[in-house]
């Protein structure tokens, strides 16, 4: 690969960053004012509220960058860039059509894998660094959910890996079928319950429970440093929502995948997300105890059936 072309496609990864958070930021002010009747996300800038996200990111700007004296300051200032960094470099190997992807990776479907879990490190920093009882809290239960939901997402794309017979998300598209639609289901559906919970997005807020703990872990944060942890949510959301969308939906396998295979692996994120979205206008949150027994007594099991059972075609398809 030449310079010319690693820029190119550096280039591109940094403008999908930059693009598909705020579309998806933009779609959430829309359907959770469409699902509650909310008014002021329809009127900002007229026609049907198109500058609402620009007048939160003005909001955001105009907010005082503050330090909490008791705070770990090179900590807490260092917290909110992780999530970003860390879901910029899960968004460069996620193939989006064939060749059309930002970096080769051999396992890339470990390595996204192990910089999504790294960008919830940035959470736990947020929560240790900000010197406030209730950031703490919120930090301890971050840990504790990050431990309960990676494992039965790890679990579930492992059988995924299993299914393919390879640890490359390009290796799993070109080996995806069909079939795959039914007897790949369970896993997916432990797969979304996971990366929402993953994104510590409703109705897996524990960390944040803005009724119990202010706003967590994000207590002590304002201005253009609360609004980094924002995008790194809706980038996880775009990160997530891509990923089901080449391991289970097939990625770039439609009617014309031959020239517009990136529009469908787009499509289908698009439709994953709005799921996403949809389950936090439509769910109530979780208590503590509720969210861990939805990890172990529920997704674990179900992520290892789903495991034995994609073992078991596997060994008889082979034969």
């Amino acid at each position: 690969m030449t310079l010319s072309e690693i820029v190119v496609r550096a280039v591109c990864v940094l403008v999908a960053f930059l693009v598909l958070p705020l579309l998806v930021g933009q779609t959430e002010h829309k359907v959770m004012a469409h699902m509650q009747g909310r008014l002021g996300p329809m009127e900002a800038g007229g026609f049907h509220g198109w500058a609402q996200l620009v007048a939160d990111g003005i909001k955001f700007s105009q907010k005082e960058d503050i330090v909490p004296l008791a705070a770990d300051k090179r900590v807490f200032r260092l917290a909110p860039a992780l999530g970003i960094v860390a879901y910029l470099l899960a968004l460069a190997v996620i193939p989006f059509g064939p060749g059309f992807y930002g970096a080769t990776v051999p396992a890339s479907l470990v390595f996204l894998l192990a910089v999504t879990g790294f960008g919830t490190v940035g959470t736990l920093m947020a929560g240790w660094s900000s010197g406030n009882k209730y950031a703490l809290l919120g930090g301890l239960r971050s840990a504790a959910q990050l431990v309960s939901y990676e494992l039965p997402l790890i679990l579930t794309c492992a059988s995924f890996a299993i299914a393919a017979g390879s640890l490359s998300l390009t290796g799993i598209l070109h080996a995806w079928s069909p079939w795959w639609l039914l007897w790949q289901l369970p896993g997916a559906v432990v797969l979304v319950v996971a990366a929402t919970a993953e994104l510590q997005r409703p109705p897996f807020d524990m960390p944040v429970a803005d009724s119990e703990l202010v706003m967590g872990p994000y207590t002590e944060y304002t201005g253009l440093r609360f609004a980094l942890f924002l995008l790194a949510e809706y980038a996880g959301i775009v990160v997530m929502s891509l990923l089901l969308s080449v391991l289970y939906l097939g990625g770039w396998h439609g009617p014309f995948p031959g020239t517009v295979g990136w529009l469908w692996t787009l499509l289908k994120g698009f439709v994953i997300a709005v799921l996403i979205i949809w389950v936090r206008v439509a769910w109530p949150r979780l208590r503590e105890d509720q969210l861990q027994r939805v990890a172990w007594l529920g997704l674990v099991p179900i992520a290892l059936f789903q495991l034995a059972l994609t073992a078991v075609v596997v060994v008889v398809m082979n034969r």
